[in-house]
């Protein structure tokens, strides 16, 4: 059989056992990098919810849309997509830490636009204001996690460059 590497029969001496598990890697910093993207991806979900009603308002009176309110759904769906994808397991996120400041430099965008219109607006009443002030607190709090992710992913990628290893020659000398 041509493709007999691909079996699993050819592995011989090699069971799926605990030590070569998924289980067996998974860490508390790997639960919290998960827990963290959670809330990434649950608070990209709700800038969209919170701006695309707008969005769909002036859709529906025919009304020209807000680029801003564009920006913000932008925002949102780059954050959502983004955390899904490094959540998962078998991406190293640490290494593409400059789409984490991206991510947070969108957001700072966001926040910049929407807190200058809205934090000093008094809402007297109207739900509309209070909940794009509300929103502009939501983009604040996604914008923080964006950059803690950011900063993160710099440490350990730069921590890692300058870490010895085989691969790289520095690897401390067995006797």
């Amino acid at each position: 059989m041509p493709f007999n590497f691909l079996s699993r029969s050819s592995m011989k001496g090699e069971k799926a056992t605990l030590g070569t598990s998924f289980w067996s890697h998974f860490t508390i910093t790997s639960a919290l990098r998960i827990v963290l993207r959670f809330f990434q991806f649950i608070l990209g979900i709700t800038v969209i919810g919170l701006y695309a009603v707008d969005l769909d308002n002036a859709r529906k009176q025919h009304k020209y849309v807000d680029s801003k309110w564009v920006w913000a759904v932008v925002c949102g769906t780059l954050g959502a997509i983004t955390s899904l994808v490094f959540m998962l397991p078998l991406i190293k996120a640490w290494f593409f830490f400059y789409i984490d400041a991206f991510v947070w430099l969108c957001y700072l965008i966001a926040f910049g636009i929407f807190g200058k219109m809205f934090i000093h607006e008094k809402a007297e009443g109207d739900k509309g204001i209070m909940r794009m002030k509300n929103a502009v607190w939501v983009l604040l709090t996604n914008m923080l996690l964006w950059f803690l992710t950011a900063v993160i992913g710099a440490v350990v990628f730069w921590r890692s460059r300058t870490a010895r290893t085989t691969h790289t020659g520095r690897a401390g000398q067995h006797v």
